[in-house]
C-alpha cells in the first residue's frame, strides 16, 4: 500500500512539473506574439456554464477556429487553474458569490496567456456565471455564450464526478439556473442549451458566427477531448443526457424530484421539465 502512494506521489509530482514547464514555455512564446503582434483591441470571450454541462466541449468547438484564442488548453480548460489565480481561484470557496477577486490582477495574468496574432480572446472558468458584474468592469469589449444542460444530466455528474449526494447536487443544478436565467438576459451574450448545440449543431453554428464573424471557420465536427463517462478517448460531439439520466436510481430519481419540484418554473424557463422515474 505505501509503495503505490509513493508511485502516485511520484506520478502527481512529475505531472505538475511537466505542467509548470509547458506553462512556462508559453508565457514565453506569447510575449513573443505580443511584441510582433500589438493590435488596439481584441474580442473578449467567455464561456458561461455550469460545471458538467458541456462546457469543455465547447471551448474545444469554439477553440478550433484559427481566430481564437483560449488562455488554458489543458484539461479542463479553465483560467481559474493557471498559475497566478489558481491560488485564489480554485478555492473550496470559489462558489460562494460573496468572495471578491482582484479581477485586475487575474486580467494581467490571463493576458500572458493568450495569443496576440489572434483577434479572439477566451475563457472558460465556470464560476463566472455569477460574476459577470464584476468581469464587466474590467474586460472590454466582452461577448459570452452562455449554455445550460438538462439539469439531471448535470446531477448525474455532480454525484459521479464530484461524489456529491443527489440532494446536494440537485439543490446546485438549481442554483446554477439560476444564475444562468439572469445570464441570458444579458445585452452581450449568445445563449442556447446543450441539447441545441448537440442536436442542432448547423443552426447553433449559424448563430455563433453571426454573434462573432470571426468564428466563420470554426468546426463543429471535430474529435473532442473533454471527458465523459463512456470513453476516455477521443470522440464526436455527442448527446449523452439519457445515457447520464439513465444511470440515476430510482431513490436517487425521488430525492432530486423533490428538489425540481419547488423550482420548476425555472426548469420550465429553460425548457425541461421533471421527470417522472419508471423504472
Amino acid at each position: 500500500m505505501l509503495t503505490k502512494l509513493k508511485k502516485k506521489e511520484k506520478f502527481h509530482l512529475l505531472h505538475s512539473v511537466k505542467r509548470e514547464v509547458y506553462y512556462s514555455y508559453i508565457r514565453i512564446i506569447r510575449f513573443f506574439s505580443y511584441l510582433f503582434n500589438k493590435n488596439d483591441e481584441y474580442q473578449f470571450l467567455f464561456i458561461l456554464s455550469p460545471p458538467y454541462a458541456g462546457s469543455t466541449m465547447l471551448n474545444q468547438i469554439i477553440s478550433s477556429s484559427d481566430n481564437v484564442s483560449c488562455n488554458n488548453n489543458l484539461g479542463t480548460r479553465e483560467g481559474q487553474l493557471l498559475p497566478g489565480v489558481k491560488h485564489f481561484m480554485f478555492q473550496k470557496d470559489r462558489w460562494n458569490e460573496n468572495v471578491q477577486y482582484p479581477w485586475e490582477e487575474v486580467r494581467k495574468t490571463w493576458l500572458r496567456y493568450w495569443d496576440y496574432s489572434k483577434p479572439v480572446f477566451l475563457d472558460k472558468s465556470i464560476p463566472n456565471i455569477m460574476r459577470v458584474d464584476e468581469i464587466e468592469k474590467v474586460f472590454s469589449p466582452i461577448k459570452y455564450m452562455c449554455m445550460v444542460r438538462n439539469p439531471y444530466a448535470q446531477v448525474e455528474g455532480l454525484m459521479r464526478r464530484n461524489k456529491q449526494d443527489a440532494k446536494s447536487a440537485a439543490e446546485f443544478a438549481i442554483k446554477c439556473l439560476y444564475y444562468q436565467s439572469k445570464n441570458r438576459k444579458r445585452e452581450n451574450i449568445l445563449f442556447f442549451t446543450y441539447e441545441q448545440l448537440c442536436d442542432n449543431r448547423q443552426e447553433v453554428s449559424q448563430k455563433m458566427i453571426e454573434f462573432i464573424p470571426e468564428l466563420a471557420d470554426l468546426d463543429m465536427n471535430i474529435d473532442l477531448t473533454s471527458h465523459n463517462f463512456k470513453k476516455t478517448g477521443k470522440m464526436k460531439m455527442t448527446n449523452l443526457n439519457d445515457e447520464k439520466i439513465a444511470k440515476i436510481s430510482e431513490t436517487d430519481f425521488e430525492i432530486i424530484n423533490s428538489i425540481f419540484e419547488k423550482d420548476k418554473h425555472l426548469l420550465k424557463e429553460f425548457g425541461y421539465k421533471i421527470i417522472n422515474n419508471d423504472k
